[in-house]
C-alpha cells in the first residue's frame, strides 16, 4: 500500500529510552525543579541550512515563556555534551 507521509510529523523511530535520558540530561544541565516540564521531539526541518532532522527540546516553567533548544541532529545522536549548561 502506498501511503502519503507528513513531512512535518516526527519520524516513526520511537526512541523512548533515549528521550527519557535526554530529559534527565536537560534537567541536570539546567538545574530544573520537578515542576518544570521537559519535552523532546524529533522533527523534519525544511528551512535553508537545516540538517533535515533536528531535535527540539522545550522547557516549560510554570508561568514563564517556553524555552526552546534546537539541536541539529536526530534524537539517537544527541549526547549530554550537546546541551547548554545552566
Amino acid at each position: 500500500m502506498n501511503r502519503l507521509a507528513n513531512s512535518l510529523a516526527p519520524r516513526g523511530l520511537a526512541l523512548p529510552e533515549k528521550t527519557r535520558q535526554i530529559k534527565v540530561w536537560v534537567r541536570r544541565a539546567c538545574g530544573l525543579d520537578d515542576d518544570v516540564v521537559v519535552s523532546v521531539t524529533e522533527l523534519v526541518c525544511r528551512k535553508n541550512g537545516c540538517p533535515g532532522i533536528e531535535t527540539v527540546i522545550g522547557i516549560l516553567r510554570p508561568g514563564e515563556k517556553i524555552e526552546t533548544i534546537r539541536l541539529r541532529k536526530a534524537i539517537a545522536d544527541v549526547t549530554s555534551r550537546d546541551l547548554p549548561r545552566g
